[in-house]
């Protein structure tokens, strides 16, 4: 069997292993006896040791598509092998876990000041390479990054100006996002749709387009790591929605056996350490994302974010209006009130959504009516603090468009 050490906050917190092509996991002797946080939702710290969700909540760490085809070409690793993967490139997950190989442990690894710093030629450089090299995986050169997605993202440390790939265990502070291609001016959809969301008053993670040689990209800090008193980069445990329930990443999408709404806010009613707050808050990400025509919100997109003893709805992110480019699907990833087409809804589905909240109709009802009204007079104001793009144009009109439909339907 191989194996490797899972560590959670430094922490062993036990062991991943593979027999016969299929992953299990069980918690440490000592992890158990103490007082930290399980891994998932899906993996309580009851003493078992499990298959099918270790299974999802491990493949949900590793990137997804073409992306993960070239990682596991370049690492000679076979691309449906998710353990292979992560032995490979599973040194910075999102959230706090660290996957080591037997008998390794994050003191081993090098120290926490380790960065491979980029200067301009550098990042233009690095950039240009992670089409055909995603998250620049080299284990042999100490970087071991894996994020999940299909989009181009490259984890990397931004201290005192500059940017750097980290090293060794050096956590990653920020991720860079590069343009998708085939689609026009992504970088700056997608900083518009998060910046938006803070002006209304949503967590969201922060975002700015930078530039590396005539080379856009998103630079997004991470919701999931903060400074700690003497300025060292501390990890915060994650996980997204599909994770909590135990769905493979290929099932995401609700049509496909993916959660649905009502899945996700069952997550909150589980595991919410502020359940009024964190609801209310899902309902306004339901109603972004529709104003938006966010078509592609799925359950990865969705997440938990466990700081101290609290356990929270993580800060949106991968927000982008996927409605305005042509050829994309034009259903929702998870139907409203059953209806998956955002042309067809109406307030029977509204209300139906509602129930799923345990808010209450008229309370739902009204809550996305506010927001609908506040995103006429913002979303210009975030387009002005992003700067004039033509796809932007387009993104006002459909935020117009179902802002309108909203406050008449609704109100």
């Amino acid at each position: 069997m191989r194996a490797l050490d899972v560590w959670l906050y430094g922490r062993h917190a036990g062991r991943l292993g593979q027999i016969d092509g299929q992953m299990r996991f069980a918690y440490a002797a000592d992890y158990l006896a103490g007082d930290g946080p399980p891994l998932s939702c899906s993996l309580p710290l009851d003493g078992r040791e499990y298959d099918r969700p270790a299974q999802a909540f491990f493949a949900n760490l590793l990137p997804e598509g073409e992306a993960r085809t070239l990682v596991a070409r370049r690492l000679g690793v076979s691309a449906g092998n998710d353990f292979g993967l992560l032995y490979e490139i599973g040194g910075d997950c999102a959230g706090a876990i660290t996957l080591l190989p037997l008998g390794v442990s994050p003191d081993d690894e090098p120290a926490h000041t380790e960065v491979l710093w980029l200067d301009e030629t550098g990042l233009a450089a690095a950039l240009d390479e992670l089409p055909s090299r995603p998250l620049l995986a080299d284990p042999d050169e100490g970087i071991r990054l894996s994020l999940a997605g299909a989009q181009d993202k490259l984890p990397v440390v931004v201290r005192d100006g500059r940017i750097g790939i980290p090293l060794g265990r050096t956590p990653s502070t920020h991720i860079v996002k590069t343009p998708i291609a085939r689609f026009d001016d992504t970088v700056a959809n997608e900083a518009f749709c998060l910046e938006l969301a803070r002006s209304l008053g949503l967590s969201a993670a922060s975002a700015e387009i930078r530039d590396a040689g005539g080379r856009e990209f998103l630079l997004v800090e991470r919701y999931d790591r903060r400074y700690a008193d003497g300025g060292e980069v501390e990890r915060i445990h994650q996980e997204d929605f599909c994770q909590a329930l135990a769905i493979p990443p290929q099932l995401k999408y609700e049509s496909e056996g993916g959660p649905g709404l009502a899945d996700c806010f069952g997550v909150l009613q589980g595991a919410s350490t502020e359940l009024g707050v964190d609801r209310l808050a899902l309902v306004d990400a339901v109603t972004l994302n529709f104003l938006l025509g966010n078509h592609d919100a799925h359950g990865k997109n969705f997440s938990l974010l466990f700081a101290d003893a609290s356990v929270r709805l993580a800060p949106l992110y991968d927000l982008v209006s996927t409605a305005v480019y042509a050829g994309l699907d034009r259903k929702l990833a998870m139907a409203i009130g059953g209806e998956y087409r955002p042309d067809y809804l109406r307030r029977r589905h509204v209300d139906r959504f509602a129930a799923q909240t345990r808010l209450g109709p008229a309370a739902v009802r009204r809550r996305m009516v506010r927001l609908a009204e506040r995103a006429h007079t913002a979303a210009g104001e975030s387009v002005d603090r992003v700067g004039p793009r033509p796809v932007l144009e387009r993104v006002l009109e459909t935020i117009s468009t179902r802002a309108g439909w909203l406050e008449r339907e609704l109100s």
